[in-house]
């Protein structure tokens, strides 16, 4: 069975050195899977082979052409990496037959830290905490693996839309997680709608961990240089950010706006809340903890929250 995940001092990963670390250790990796495939067996968990992800598709009807291409020749038991994933992720399972999905990262990078941390107690059993479940952390060296639960990036399920409540209700425990993570000074810095999972049991989670970077007190705020992020707010576009949690702020309302345009919302009565979000001033937007407030008001203020979207309402 999966062990529980280390202490955060059981590797040389901290959050000490944030500004001063060296970027090499944080860059993306590709790893060569098969070199560590008999360490992650010995832990419990498979790498998906290429007969396995066959049967996956021949279970749905049909094989892939491109899969067939790809694949011609290899033997039933050579690996098989997800097209649609990074080099440093790669889909498995654990012996007990839950899907997982394990991420390589560098035994000293700031990731592992952030993933650490918010993975262990006391942080793993705050309810205000909304990262992915961590199953184990195995090191070797200079790499080590994340083993998370296998979710989904689809967060509006083919069966159907989401009543509003239940639309409001995902969003909220998205914003509460980066509440979460300033509380402990932590910015996640890469908020967007591909870092937000779901298990379709009313449970969504923040995945990504790899530009976030932790701060020092409230009159520490650090400044960090070469910017990079899926949305960049307007102070940062040219590559300088001087305030993460502000840039948090403004990346979180654009989660907002994009989650409520896939999911076929209009909520006027967020639009005053993602305004201010948006404040080209830094200074001028509100806090996480201020945002969290604001949004309970407003949810608990609309009526009818078991419409459907626009689109997919009779009448």
């Amino acid at each position: 069975m999966p062990r529980s995940p280390p202490s955060p001092t059981s590797s040389a990963s901290s959050f000490e050195d944030d500004e001063d670390d060296d970027d090499s250790v944080n860059a993306r990796l590709s790893p060569c899977w098969d070199d560590h495939r008999a360490l992650l067996n010995c832990h419990g968990y498979l790498l998906d082979t290429v007969e396995e992800v066959r049967q996956f598709y021949l279970s749905w009807g049909r094989i892939p052409d491109y899969f067939l291409r790809k694949h011609a020749g290899d033997r039933n038991d050579a690996l098989c990496p997800d097209p649609g994933l990074r080099d440093n992720l790669f889909r498995g399972r654990a012996c007990d037959g839950t899907r997982v999905v394990i991420k390589a990262v560098h035994s000293l990078s700031r990731e592992l830290a952030v993933i650490r941390f918010l993975s262990t107690p006391p942080c793993r059993d705050d309810p205000r905490n909304h990262c992915i479940p961590v199953l184990d952390l195995i090191e070797a060296a200079d790499i080590s693996f994340v083993v998370m639960e296998q979710w989904s990036s689809q967060l509006i399920d083919d069966d159907g839309p989401c009543c509003l409540r239940l639309f409001l209700a995902a969003i909220r425990q998205c914003i509460e997680h980066i509440a979460f993570m300033h509380l402990h000074r932590i910015a996640h810095l890469d908020i967007s709608l591909r870092n937000l999972l779901t298990d379709y049991k009313g449970n969504y989670a923040v995945i990504d961990y790899e530009l976030s970077r932790r701060c020092g007190p409230d009159d520490q705020v650090m400044c960090i240089r070469d910017f990079r992020s899926t949305e960049i707010p307007p102070e940062c576009e040219h590559g300088e950010c001087l305030d993460p949690f502000k840039a948090d702020i403004w990346a979180l309302a654009i989660f907002i706006i994009r989650a409520s345009k896939l999911a076929g919302y209009s909520i006027p009565q967020l639009v005053p809340l993602t305004t201010a979000m948006l404040a080209t001033t830094p200074q001028d937007r509100p806090t996480t903890a201020q945002v969290i407030t604001r949004y309970d008001e407003i949810s608990s203020s609309i009526q009818d929250l078991e419409q459907l979207p626009a689109a997919h309402r009779t009448y």
